[in-house]
């Protein structure tokens, strides 16, 4: 079940946290992320999972179909342990200094470590907005989702190093 999980939030407990616990958008000083939770969506359902990456977290394919799952992979439900956040970070974006960037649709849940001692991060995107949404509302659609899913997939089962999804829903 997903309420035994452990979470080792070491990210969270290490780093500069932005004092401000108002969810809106600004710029944020001094901090490596905001603490945020994520927006609880109606009638949430599971759609797909990738059971490599469900084993990879000791999840059983029972567990990932159950109703907890669903509630806690929408957003709707924090487990035990979980400390969501928005990471702060800035970056160039078409070819120029953007300044302050950051997770403007993604909220990491919590960093969990699994029997073989590998420590995973556990994120939602669309889930809500953050400080760094700037303009956007931080949701979602189901399309683009499918397609991110599909595609980390497709990288990782090329050779390429990146980040897997674990499930997609509504």
């Amino acid at each position: 079940m997903l309420d035994t999980r452990h979470f080792d939030n070491r990210f969270t407990r290490e780093l500069p946290a932005d004092p401000q616990v108002a969810n809106f958008r600004r710029q944020v000083h001094g901090a490596c992320y905001s603490r945020v939770v994520p927006t609880p969506v109606a009638a949430p359902r599971l759609t797909a999972y990738a059971r490599e990456v469900a084993e990879l977290l000791d999840i059983t394919p029972a567990t990932c179909e159950s109703p907890e799952f669903v509630q806690v992979f929408s957003g709707n439900k924090l487990l035990h342990g979980m400390d969501p956040f928005a990471m702060c970070y800035g970056g160039h974006q078409f070819g120029h200094w953007a300044g302050q960037l950051g997770d403007g649709r993604a909220i990491i849940l919590g960093e969990t470590v699994n029997r073989a001692g590998q420590r995973l991060a556990l994120q939602l995107k669309g889930a809500g907005p953050t400080p760094y949404s700037r303009t956007a509302d931080g949701l979602a659609v189901l399309r683009s989702s499918i397609r991110e899913f599909l595609c980390s997939e497709a990288m990782h089962h090329l050779g390429g190093n990146r980040a897997r999804s674990a499930g997609i829903g509504p």
